[in-house]
């Protein structure tokens, strides 16, 4: 999501009333009835001390003590990793700890300091001797904590990036570290975060609603499911769709938690709620889900309620790359062992630089290749495969690092012979899965059509390899899973999708799905639905079956049917010409084709745009296949339910280019931001050159 608009001011975060000030828009959306003023992180104190002509100290006016500049200021930020909002965040405090020193001084040594007036003159010697004028004395409010608000603020964005819950800032040692740096410091209450999230959720979730309001074509969706350490089941539906510029959009519509007992009627129920919710019904052209029996059971309930209501066609696929990962879990299955021994090694080799220093010098020796640590060791399947080349490409030096370094190690990890025969013969079978996955993991995200093509070779390897005896009922299980697969995409929905993918056409399509009645009926499907609905204005307001219909018409209108009759030919003919020229490289870029030959088939284009929005796998194949899924998992795994929906959708959202709102009003982090960064000067160069002194 990439909104159009952006707030140019920053918040006022008094979180008792909770005042937000704005900037314009250019949507237009949100119009502030009067200019507001700035709000900056400088003291409400200041007013009262004067800087030192070095810069150093700042002075009171009213006495002439001094305090050190340097711990009244913040340190800079990069935005682009949460460690350095970390470290702004201690900065801030210390910045805090030092204006409560200025406040405490005014209130200690000089008691209704506040009532003295705007201007107040330095009792330390003036180089004038021009009487000073004293505006008379005005009653002034209570000073805004607005300080301790930014850090609630920043502490919220840092619980977002990290995907932390609210309950993480009441933990007592890291509150104890809050108050070791700044014994004054005022963090909110945990409900008052959580209550905050709740509202942002709300508030983003409008936004996300509004989008897809202006999507004017068909729309996929896809599901993924999880539970938690409460064992709470929950459903995350994401939708994508590609806009004007041919662009694929992405967007996590919500993630719900689905009752007990979780089978397909409470799956096809939390469904429902969410598309009626983002009144996307009409729009759903596609689900893809993750293969399992209860996500089944809820799109088919979910094509008999669209097809009753006559929404339009409808279609629910597996996930392609669930299905390759339980053919590889087959594969793997008699290795597991070995692996296991093997991912031993890896992990004492990624634990010691002494031993990875020994391995590499050893491959190096041996010629076994440059390997860069650490190695994956996850239980993915690409740190299972790393395993697998590991005892393939560098077995030599394995053993000689085990022997190296036998009383760590001991010689449990040295593998025999007949267990690396095993390694070996199971690497060269799974090869052209690594390079099926490594494909759909670089081509994100990956249309149904290559995709199509990518199992077809799959189940062509399965079948024309003989393997041993030992791998044999593995191989079948994997080649049943395939069939299963090959059974559900099999239908004239998958064919058209796959046909409008400019590098398949016809010539790409598996023998399986290939049909001379497929095209026909995609034909028919493109004349029904594209040339009247598409193109309404060059039909008079007629649909295809005002068109097929008989009976008296005047003589104007039989001129005029035969009109639309030949416009239709036409229109046919932009998929004949299409399917008669060469399939495109592989390596075009897809979207980028339909984009430059739209104007050439205006009508196929649309049903292009709607079709290749369909989705192959119901989660990024680099999130199932590769080590970045593991931190996803543990992260889902050990969000509490008050907090899962909220701060999950909220990072999502953020990351797709939404900005953090709060009841409709954008949080502009980035002027926060550049708001510390002009204090970070003053820290640095007072530390500075408080050393050289």
């Amino acid at each position: 999501m990439e909104p159009k608009s952006t707030m140019d001011m920053v918040l006022i975060p008094n979180m008792d009333t909770i005042d937000i000030v704005l900037g314009s828009s250019e949507k237009g959306n949100v119009v502030p009835s009067a200019k507001p003023r700035k709000k900056t992180m400088t003291s409400v104190y200041l007013k009262y001390f004067e800087t030192a002509p070095d810069g150093k100290t700042r002075r009171c006016k009213f006495c002439g003590q001094s305090y050190s500049i340097a711990t009244a200021t913040v340190n800079g930020y990069d935005n682009m990793a949460t460690i350095y909002l970390y470290y702004y965040l201690i900065n801030l405090m210390i910045h805090l700890h030092c204006e409560g020193n200025l406040g405490r001084h005014l209130s200690n040594r000089h008691p209704g300091y506040d009532k003295t007036g705007e201007n107040v003159t330095s009792s330390a010697p003036q180089p004038s001797t021009t009487p000073t004028v004293i505006k008379k004395p005005q009653q002034q409010g209570r000073a805004p904590q607005v300080d301790y608000d930014h850090l609630n603020w920043l502490l919220i964005k840092w619980l977002i990036l990290a995907t932390l819950p609210p309950s993480t800032l009441e933990e007592k040692w890291l509150a104890n570290s809050f108050k070791f740096l700044n014994p004054s410091i005022q963090l909110w209450p945990g409900e008052k975060y959580k209550a905050v999230f709740r509202e942002v959720f709300r508030s983003m979730r409008e936004d996300v609603r509004a989008s897809l309001e202006q999507v004017s074509s068909k729309v996929s969706i896809a599901l993924d499911f999880w539970t938690s350490y409460e064992q709470i089941f929950y459903m995350s539906i994401t939708c994508q769709w590609i806009d004007e510029n041919w662009s694929f959009r992405k967007v996590l519509l919500d993630i719900c938690h689905v009752p007990y007992p979780r089978t397909g009627s409470e799956i096809y129920n939390s469904l429902v709620k969410v598309l009626k919710m983002y009144n996307i019904e009409n729009k759903v052209l596609s689900c893809t889900h993750d293969n399992s029996q209860n996500a089944i059971h809820a799109c088919h309930a979910l094509k008999e309620d669209l097809d009753g209501q006559k929404m339009g066609p409808f279609c629910f696929i597996p996930c392609a790359a669930h299905t390759l990962s339980l053919i590889i879990d087959d594969a793997l299955r008699t290795t597991k062992p070995v692996i296991a021994k093997v991912r031993e090694f890896v992990q004492e080799l990624n634990a010691s630089l002494d031993i990875s220093e020994d391995f590499i010098q050893l491959a190096t020796a041996y010629k076994e290749g440059s390997w860069q640590f650490p190695l994956d060791a996850s239980a993915r399947w690409s740190g299972s495969y790393q395993m697998l080349d590991l005892v393939q490409k560098a077995g030599k030096s394995m053993d000689a690092v085990v022997r190296k370094n036998e009383e760590m190690l001991g010689n449990r990890m040295l593998l025999n012979t007949a267990e690396k025969n095993v390694v070996n013969i199971v690497h060269n079978y799974l090869e052209p899965f690594y390079k099926v996955i490594s494909e759909i993991c670089v081509n994100t995200p990956p249309t149904i059509g290559m995709v199509i093509v990518f199992m077809d070779h799959i189940s062509d390897t399965i079948t024309t390899r003989q393997p041993p005896d030992w791998l044999k009922n593995p191989a079948e299980d994997m080649a049943e899973k395939l069939r299963s697969y090959n059974n559900q995409v099999c239908n004239i929905f998958i064919y058209m999708t796959a046909i409008l993918d400019p590098r398949i056409k016809c010539e790409l399509i598996p023998e399986s799905l290939n049909s001379e009645n497929y095209l026909e009926e995609a034909r028919a499907h493109f004349v029904r639905n594209y040339y009247t609905t598409s193109f309404s204005s060059m039909t008079s307001g007629y649909s295809s079956q005002d068109i097929e219909d008989g009976g008296a018409v005047s003589f104007a209108e039989e001129i005029a049917r035969k009109k639309r009759r030949a416009s239709m030919s036409n229109a046919t003919d932009e998929l004949t010409q299409y399917l008669s020229e060469s399939p495109a490289p592989t390596k075009t870029d897809v979207l980028e084709w339909w984009k430059v030959n739209s104007t050439r088939y205006p009508r196929l284009s649309a049903m292009a745009r709607d079709f290749l929005a369909v989705q192959a796998t119901s989660v990024k194949p680099d999130e199932l296949f590769c080590s970045k899924g593991d931190e996803i998992d543990k992260q889902r795994f050990c969000m509490p339910h008050d907090s899962t929906q909220a701060i999950l959708c909220i990072k999502s959202w953020t990351q797709g280019g939404l900005k953090l709102k709060y009841k409709s009003t954008e949080i502009d982090y980035e002027r926060l931001m550049e708001m510390a960064a002009a204090a970070a000067a003053d820290i640095s160069s007072a530390g500075i050159d408080k050393k050289q002194k």
